[in-house]
Parts: structure tokens; C-alpha cells; sequence
């Protein structure tokens, strides 16, 4: 069980950057990650792995979770740049694509502002 929890831990620090995207994407949502989000999900609820209670969850309390990497799928489903360890589902976009699609949308929206 330890060297379980060491993994998903060390894995947390690989990839900080896709957990802050799907926290940011949880935090503030947009139609179409909630769209990705919300097929995912239904993928997720039927697998073997899904963890409703969060015996598995890396961090505690933030069931429901895949008991293969301990993710909080409320989390992972909405980080695009994400995919599911069992490849069940796989990533939308990369992180840099996202970045910049995201930069895109602000800059029109301050223009059209003007």
C-alpha cells in the first residue's frame, strides 16, 4: 500500500500542470470542457476502476476517483490535456495548445470590448 501511495505521489509532481488545468477548468467552467467533461465521465462510471467512495483517491476527500492513478476525476476529466491511464479516453488538446486557444479568446474578447 505504501509503495502505492509513494507512485501516485511522485506522479502529482509529473504532472502538476495538467492537475492545475483541471482544477482551474472545475473552478471556472466553459461549455465545451463541460461537454468533454460530462462524456468522459460516463465512460469513467462504467469502468472497473472508478472509485466512488475514495479508498483509492491520492487526495482524501476528493472522491469519486480512478483507483489506477488516484486522480479526483472531478479533476481529471476536465484537464484536457489529460487521458485516461487505461486509454480509455484520450487528451483533446496539449497543454501549450490549450494555452494558446485560451490567449486567443481573451485577446478577441478585450477587442471586441473596444
Amino acid at each position: 500500500m505504501a509503495a502505492y501511495n509513494i507512485k501516485n505521489l511522485l506522479s502529482i509532481f509529473k504532472n502538476v500542470d495538467k492537475i492545475t488545468e483541471g482544477i482551474k477548468n472545475n473552478i471556472f467552467k466553459k461549455e465545451h470542457v463541460e461537454a468533454v467533461a460530462t462524456e468522459r465521465y460516463q465512460i469513467c462510471i462504467e469502468c472497473s476502476l472508478f472509485d466512488a467512495f475514495g479508498d483509492s483517491c491520492v487526495a482524501p476527500g476528493t472522491q469519486p476517483c480512478c483507483s489506477d492513478c488516484g486522480c479526483s476525476l472531478a479533476f481529471k476529466i476536465r484537464s484536457l490535456s489529460s487521458e485516461c491511464p487505461k486509454t480509455y479516453w484520450k487528451a483533446v488538446t496539449t497543454e501549450k495548445q490549450e494555452e494558446i486557444i485560451m490567449n486567443q479568446v481573451t485577446k478577441n474578447q478585450e477587442n471586441g470590448k473596444q
